[in-house]
């Protein structure tokens, strides 16, 4: 008995193939959501990004409540301002760093409730 080709099997269903393409997003949108998930699997990005979810801070403050050094910290805005996922305020000579918005701390929730779902 032959086995059916993967293009005969999905000649089968080319209904919900038609219907998914549709709804696909284009490449280069789905590339810079690639990015932006990128920028979430370094450990020390995703303790800043905890640390801001809970308060702004200042380069400073971040450093000394995660026992990194404010270059390290600096290093790491950097990535995330290019990503638009903080964003910064400047009071005088004091720079403060926040969460980018409301959708940023709700991939973080949402992220840890998966993995504590396990």
């Amino acid at each position: 008995m032959k086995k059916d080709s993967s293009r005969q099997r999905c000649a089968l269903h080319h209904d919900t193939i038609a219907r998914v393409g549709k709804q696909m997003y284009p490449s280069d949108t789905l590339l810079e959501l690639a990015a932006f998930f990128k920028v979430f699997g370094d450990h020390s990005r995703i303790r800043i990004l905890q640390a801001l979810a809970v308060s702004e801070l200042c380069v400073d403050c971040i450093a000394e409540l995660l026992g990194m050094t404010s270059s390290a910290v600096s290093h790491q805005l950097r990535i995330l301002r290019a990503a638009k996922i903080v964003k910064f305020r400047k009071e005088g000579k004091q720079v403060f760093y926040s969460l980018d918005d409301e959708h940023v701390e709700r991939v973080i929730q949402d992220g840890l409730e998966h993995v504590q779902e396990g």
